[in-house]
């Protein structure tokens, strides 16, 4: 129908610059909502054999380690150390190579141009892969206790422990695959990174050199795995373990801010 037919109060106004206003952008709780459950939706029908195999991974390693070690504080090391891996395979490794991924195909311009705050994506795929690291932690702490005779009693810890190791290694899995100037390499990165979790993380530190043990200070995982394995004590150092816990925390604070600024970076080039 003509414009000059239609009544003076039906013509749509004109936006100053001639295009239509953009969306206001969105306040980051709902956005991280809305990532978390897309990427959870995502992770529950792709990474299921994935986490069936890190499940079995960290479970085979403790059957093996029963033949060289039969208790005390290396037994205690090596089962928290695999149950954290479990966690260190899916938030570490699987989220490096998924944002090595995004970036090589170009799907984090998808992102930059919806109104979702960079630290909701991060945040939200972070989240996604380290909840789905749940039911393979709980599986490998509960197998491994039986199997070296540890206590049962203390096992909700791993409520403090899944999430705040999980952030600090998602975090660090998200900046890898961020910054990585190649897909490939970002999948090195996370193997390699998944890889010193299990060296640094299931061998009893008392037989490591102390080069190695230095490097295993700096390992985001580490205070998640002494955290646990204090726990499994006939008494639990709780100041100890909150201390623990407070350091993966900050530091899972620091991995994830990295992880955001590497995202913002990637996604203006």
């Amino acid at each position: 129908m003509p414009a000059e037919v239609l009544p003076t109060g039906a013509l749509p106004a004109a936006s100053p610059a001639g295009a239509a206003p953009l969306a206001p952008r969105a306040r980051l709780l709902p956005a991280l909502g809305a990532v978390y459950r897309a990427q959870l939706s995502r992770a529950r029908v792709a990474r299921i054999p994935l986490l069936f195999v890190a499940t079995f991974q960290s479970v085979g390693i403790m059957v093996l380690m029963r033949g060289v070690v039969d208790g005390g504080s290396e037994a205690r090391a090596v089962v928290a150390g695999s149950t954290v891996l479990v966690v260190a395979f899916v938030a570490l490794n699987l989220l490096a190579q998924y944002f090595g991924q995004l970036r090589a195909s170009g799907g984090l311009d998808h992102y930059a141009t919806l109104p979702v705050p960079p630290a909701a994506v991060v945040l939200g795929a972070a989240g996604a892969y380290a909840s789905f690291t749940v039911p393979g932690t709980v599986v490998t702490a509960v197998f491994g206790s039986v199997l070296f005779g540890l206590p049962l009693g203390q096992l909700w810890i791993l409520g403090a422990v899944v999430p705040l190791a999980g952030a600090a290694l998602a975090g660090l899995g998200a900046a890898l695959g961020l910054l990585a100037p190649r897909q490939e390499l970002a999948t090195l990165l996370g193997q390699l990174g998944m890889s010193a979790a299990l060296l640094l993380g299931v061998l009893p530190a008392e037989r490591l050199p102390a080069p190695i043990d230095w490097a295993r200070d700096l390992l985001p995982s580490t205070y998640g795995v002494e955290a646990l394995a204090r726990t499994f004590e006939p008494r639990p150092d709780w100041a100890a373990v909150g201390l623990d816990l407070a350091v993966c925390a900050a530091v899972g604070v620091v991995s994830l801010a990295l992880a955001t600024w590497a995202y913002r970076r990637a996604a203006v080039r």
